[in-house]
């Protein structure tokens, strides 16, 4: 079958031609979730209830066609597939962090159908985060799950979903309204901390720019 034919704006514009590539509905929440790390299909829509698996399906080989994402298959005993984003895909983070900055004010109040995950809270959280200079890797803990943030030198920060592959700097917990007022800007991160609405434990150079900001 021939890869779909998108469509596009056709507009001699870096704005229009960025949107011909991710301006269809789910595809920067599939780059979200791939920010996250490789994931298979299945974990792919497990995390983003409300899509199709008609519309998932369609997007990844779109997003395979515009070379934001690549599937290869594990080594074994695993042998499943994974989608993961290429390089070009990887420079969508910081656009989805100003997204996530923009539509933070957007979260005063959570809706009864919304769900939820903990990794969503990544994006509106690197900022503060990521705010040491120090390299460091953080574990978030939260009641929905946990997320890890790789803080690097040059402020660069990623994230991945799940507790942190490896040996911790600091581990930070905090319940979800906390990561709102944060994201949000209505609480500096400092300030929960000393409040005690957020915990970080850790004796390194990151965790005490956390505690202290």
């Amino acid at each position: 079958m021939p890869p779909r034919q998108r469509r596009s704006y056709d507009q001699y514009c870096a704005a229009a031609r960025a949107l011909d590539a991710v301006g269809d509905r789910w595809t920067l929440l599939i780059v979200r979730e791939l920010l996250a790390g490789p994931r298979r299909y299945t974990d792919l829509h497990a995390d983003l209830p409300g899509v199709s698996t008609d519309v998932l399906a369609s997007r990844l080989k779109d997003m395979e066609q515009v070379g934001l994402a690549s599937r290869r298959r594990l080594a074994p005993p695993a042998s499943s597939y994974v989608y993961e984003l290429t390089d070009r895909g990887r420079e969508l983070l910081p656009v989805l962090r100003a997204l996530a900055a923009w539509g933070a004010p957007e979260l005063a109040e959570r809706r009864p159908t919304d769900a939820v995950r903990a990794h969503w809270f990544a994006l509106p959280l690197l900022g503060a985060l990521g705010s040491s200079s120090e390299e460091g890797l953080l574990e978030v803990r939260l009641d929905e799950g946990e997320f890890h943030v790789w803080v690097r030198g040059g402020g660069e920060v990623s994230y991945g979903d799940g507790p942190a592959p490896g040996e911790v700097d600091a581990c930070v917990t905090l319940d979800a309204g906390t990561a709102v007022a944060v994201s949000r800007g209505a609480l500096r991160f400092a300030e929960g901390v000393r409040d005690g609405r957020i915990v970080v434990v850790g004796e390194g150079a990151v965790a005490k720019v956390l505690r202290e900001g």
